[in-house]
């Protein structure tokens, strides 16, 4: 598939570019950004890519290209998603996947309409510990769970002046809408669609414009509960896991390695790559777990083999969870999802 990558800020330069130019099947053909400086760093890296500097040209030749992958600022997803749609392109599309359900269900009926798939890019499924989360779950080792937690936490006490942390509501900058879509997605892949939300969404660090912290309370059909948190200002890390079922729990610290592998240049595959050092293994009721293998490179392969990785169904109900904690955040109560209507 000759793939236009949209976008080549982190995400495309270490979630995207790596992945689509050593997948079968894919073909990194083109790079849109105008940034003189990552320009020459698509240049160096990939040289046989074209850099486009003008997002526009992609849809003037859009007959030169089968996939569009979108991973520019929150603000544009759905509107250069739509485009590629539009323009008989599949897209791949960055989280948040659109800036409200109403829109993320506008971006699946057109696809749906000219029989074109378009992919939700919620590569935090191919985590390792969420993989061993999710084996564990599956195998009955935990019995009936009956809570999951799940965090990320990180320590930035110092705001910085980007569109990720803007005050100004289109920019979607918010915390929920950074790190909280993921924790969302994760929840509603083990556990399905929540029937209720509630949140606590605040913005705490001095001279902060966006939310920087967040606790969402999921209650699923089956009866499971999600607890989910967001900060950027946790001076010290919760459990990045924890799992309570019936007859076992299983708790994990730390990230998983893909991401700091990507950010330092690193070419994925190899038999190494995704693997977790036994020293952050989780624990099963107190014994040693190994972690599965990190696979983000399954995310492309899957689309390479002409499938969607993810639902967007599933992206959908995210945003309605966004929405709803949103409201609840404000209402300080708890929302029913089904309420959740735009």
């Amino acid at each position: 598939m000759r793939t236009a990558l949209i976008g080549y800020g982190l995400g495309g330069a270490a979630f995207h570019a790596p992945f689509i130019a050593t997948t079968e099947g894919l073909t990194l053909s083109a790079v849109v950004t105008g940034n003189p400086e990552r320009r020459a760093a698509v240049l160096a890296r990939y040289p046989g890519t074209e850099v486009i500097t003008a997002v526009d040209e992609v849809w003037r030749r859009a007959d030169e290209f089968d996939l569009a992958v979108v991973t520019t600022p929150n603000r544009h997803h759905a509107a250069h998603a739509r485009s590629a749609l539009e323009h008989g392109l599949h897209a791949v599309v960055d989280k948040p996947f659109a800036g409200s359900p109403a829109a993320a269900r506008a971006l699946a009926s057109v696809a749906a309409d000219r029989g074109l798939r378009l992919m939700p890019f919620h590569n935090r499924r191919w985590d390792g510990d969420f993989r061993t989360v999710a084996r564990l779950v599956r195998e009955g080792a935990l019995g009936e769970v009956h809570r999951w937690e799940s965090r990320f936490e990180r320590w930035r006490p110092e705001p910085k002046e980007s569109w990720k942390e803007s005050g100004d509501p289109a920019d979607l900058g918010s915390i929920v809408y950074d790190l909280g879509t993921h924790l969302v997605d994760q929840a509603v892949a083990l556990f399905g669609r929540p029937t209720a939300v509630y949140a606590e969404v605040r913005t705490l660090r001095p001279g902060a414009k966006a939310h920087d912290d967040a606790f969402l309370a999921l209650t699923h059909a089956g009866g499971v509960v999600s607890h989910l948190w967001a900060s950027a200002l946790a001076a010290d890390r919760g459990p990045r896991f924890r799992v309570l079922g019936d007859r076992a729990a299983y708790v994990k610290h730390g990230m998983d390695p893909q991401e700091e592998l990507l950010k330092a240049g690193a070419v994925p595959g190899g038999t190494g790559w995704g693997a977790d050092p036994e020293e952050a293994w989780g624990t099963l009721s107190g014994r040693p777990v190994e972690t599965e293998r990190g696979s983000y490179q399954d995310f492309y392969a899957i689309v390479a083999a002409g499938g969607t990785p993810v639902p967007v169904a599933d992206a959908i109900t995210g945003l309605e969870v966004v929405k709803a904690a949103f409201e609840s955040a404000e209402t300080r109560r708890t929302v029913p999802l089904a309420d959740q209507v735009s």
